[in-house]
Formats: C-alpha cells, sequence, structure tokens
C-alpha cells in the first residue's frame, strides 16, 4: 500500500523508520501546510498542503496514510479534516518489528507502536493513538482514542486511559487506575489511584495541580 506521512515533524522521522523497518506500506511523501513542498526529510518529499490529500487518494496515487503529529488534540483536528474531505480515506496503523504484542490485543487505525513497546494480552488501543519507545501497556488495559504514552510508561494491568490523555515519560500506573480524559499525568509521576477528566496530575504519588482545557499545549 502507498502512503503518505500527513505532519513533517520530528515525530514524523521515527514513523518513517517503523514504516521502513515493517515494511507493509510504501511511504510516497510528505503533506504539511507549514513546511514549503519539496523539502526533502530523509529522503522523502513534501509534496504540499492537507488539500493535495484529495487529488492523491482520488487518482489511486495513494491509498491511505497516517497522521505524524504528536500532540493529541492537533492529531484529531487534522483527523477531522481528513475525514470531512475524504470519508473514505484509510488510517493506517504502524507497528515497529521489535514489538511484543499479546493475544487478543485490539489496535485502532492510525496508531504508532514504537521500538521495544509492550502490549499484553486482551489490551484495547483506540484510534491514533502513539506508544512510544518501549512504553508498556499490561493486560486487560484501554486507551481511548488520540492518546499517547511517551517513551518509558508502564502501566499495570486493567488501566484505563481516556481519550486525549497524555502519559508522560517514565511515568507509572498502578494496576486498576483510571485515567480521565484530556488529563496529563507529569513525567516520572506514580499514580496509585484515579486521575479524573481535564486536569494536570504529577508527583509520587500523583495528585492534581490544575485543570485544564480541550487543546491545551503540553509538548
Amino acid at each position: 500500500m502507498k502512503i503518505v506521512l500527513i505532519g513533517a515533524s520530528e515525530h514524523a522521522k521515527v514513523v518513517m523508520d517503523i514504516v521502513e523497518k515493517e515494511a507493509k506500506h510504501e511511504i510516497h511523501g510528505l503533506i504539511d501546510t507549514y513546511k514549503p513542498a519539496g523539502e526533502d526529510i530523509f529522503g522523502y518529499k513534501i509534496l504540499g498542503a492537507e488539500d493535495m490529500l484529495v487529488n492523491l487518494f482520488k487518482s489511486g496515487v495513494v491509498t491511505g496514510g497516517i497522521i505524524t503529529i504528536g500532540d493529541n488534540w492537533t492529531r484529531h483536528l487534522v483527523a477531522e479534516k481528513i475525514k470531512s474531505m475524504l470519508p473514505d480515506f484509510n488510517f493506517v496503523a504502524v507497528i515497529h518489528p521489535s514489538a511484543s504484542i499479546a493475544r487478543g490485543v485490539m489496535i485502532g487505525a492510525g496508531s504508532v507502536l514504537m521500538a521495544g513497546v509492550i502490549v499484553n494480552s486482551d489490551s484495547k488501543i483506540g484510534g491514533h493513538c502513539i506508544l512510544n519507545t518501549k512504553s508498556a501497556l499490561d493486560h486487560d488495559c484501554v486507551m481511548g482514542d488520540f492518546a499517547s504514552l511517551a517513551p518509558g510508561v508502564t502501566t499495570g494491568g486493567m488501566v484505563s486511559i481516556g481519550a486525549f490523555s497524555a502519559i508522560s515519560l517514565g511515568a507509572n500506573i498502578i494496576h486498576g487506575v483510571n485515567i480521565g480524559e484530556q488529563t496529563i499525568l507529569g513525567a516520572g509521576s506514580v499514580a496509585l489511584k484515579d486521575i479524573p477528566d481535564h486536569c494536570v496530575a504529577y508527583g509520587i504519588p500523583a495528585k492534581v495541580m490544575r485543570k485544564r482545557q480541550a487543546g491545551d499545549k503540553y509538548l
């Protein structure tokens, strides 16, 4: 399948490597509204802005793609724009060959699993999620759409992470804890109890420090 990467960020370079190593898809190029067409990234050209997708897709040049934008809310906005232009666009999931995926795992369209990721049995990963390098999601966990795990995150089993939430570098979530939607768990934190929606929490143990709104920056 010939695909495009939508977003020419540093995150895109990591996804390029995964696509090449997985060898299931061929990268046609990148789409980016804010960078000049023709710029070269690791041998792939920026083809133009998001509007170009319509011609590329309808002409059959590409059959799908993946949004390579690290920020969860921005990734959502781009996905909504693409779906409004191209309802049948095929968002692909990509998984690094070194990732360990157990039986019964479900992975939503558009999600990225990077090198060294571990996902244990019967966990469910929503659409357009990011599981960064060496993050681990234990058994029977659920990640909502557009959620993300930073490098080195570890969860116990039966953990729930709400849509759009971001678990930051090296944080840990113990067995059975629920993290709400649109919530940020700070780097190095340990969540010993449930964290509600729309907040920033951090520390050992993690405590709610303030509220946040959808789309507030965290990267």
